[in-house]
């Protein structure tokens, strides 16, 4: 069984995941900002759908992408050139988090009417996201957001959650300059949680959960990013909005 957590409860090791659900740690406890940034910094993280108790979870194998093997397509690479061309297209940080959220825990289909982002879920990130720790990167095209995604950031390591697109590649556009953020700053992980097709066609690759806490433990406590609200630039500077775009070297570019 998995551990049940107490408002003042521990978690247990990673090493005592269930196998059958694959990962399953723990059940209880609550989504406070302490609680959630002690389960990232070890390696955890919630996910439940409505109706069922708060389950934190510990995958073995990680998915992870590694800052320096990130590989977009061909037609991804082609459309990043474009697009540092048009002035109609930009990416942001931090300007748009609620919708972004809301975006991302909307139904995908018919057939997934449920979202793990709950109402819970989306309160407490948002708490989180007011302290610093949570952000988004949002794909703009004519004024509009696009696409984008969110995650969790400690010390020099970035916990993706979740995306979303609303025109074609959004999504792709607004990882790819996540990683020239991170890059630039000497990030060099993305956490992806589960092991996806789409992710592993980027750059995506499979490690032990062993690993991933070794690798984590010591990044998390490194200073964190510098991140701030305005435009990310394509050589991954972050500078205020009404700031013009600046030409990244061919080196910086994805």
């Amino acid at each position: 069984m998995p551990a049940l957590l107490g408002p003042d409860t521990p978690f247990p090791p990673l090493d005592q995941a269930l196998e059958d659900p694959p990962g399953l740690l723990a059940v209880g406890a609550d989504l406070s900002v302490e609680r959630l940034r002690d389960a990232y910094a070890r390696g955890i993280f919630p996910w439940y759908l409505p109706g069922e108790p708060i389950l934190w979870w510990s995958p073995d194998p990680r998915m992870v992408l590694f800052t320096d093997r990130f590989a977009p397509s061909h037609s991804l690479r082609k459309k990043l050139r474009q697009i540092e061309r048009r002035a109609s297209v930009e990416v942001r940080v931090d300007t748009a988090f609620d919708e972004v959220l809301l975006a991302c825990a909307a139904p995908r289909s018919e057939e997934r009417p449920a979202t793990w982002i709950t109402a819970p879920m989306q309160r407490a990130y948002r708490a989180w996201h007011e302290l610093g720790e949570v952000h988004s990167v949002e794909t703009w095209v004519d004024g509009k957001l696009a696409g984008g995604l969110y995650g969790v950031s400690l010390g020099r390591v970035f916990y993706g959650e979740s995306m979303f697109a609303r025109v074609s590649d959004a999504s792709k556009i607004a990882l790819a300059y996540l990683v020239r953020f991170l890059r630039r700053h000497g990030a060099d992980v993305i956490d992806c949680q589960q092991d996806t097709r789409h992710l592993a066609s980027l750059g995506g690759t499979v490690i032990a959960r062993a690993e991933f806490e070794r690798l984590i433990v010591k990044s998390v406590r490194l200073p964190p990013l510098p991140w701030r609200p305005g435009r990310l630039l394509p050589n991954g500077e972050i500078v205020d909005l009404d700031t013009p775009p600046a030409a990244a070297s061919p080196a910086e570019r994805a």
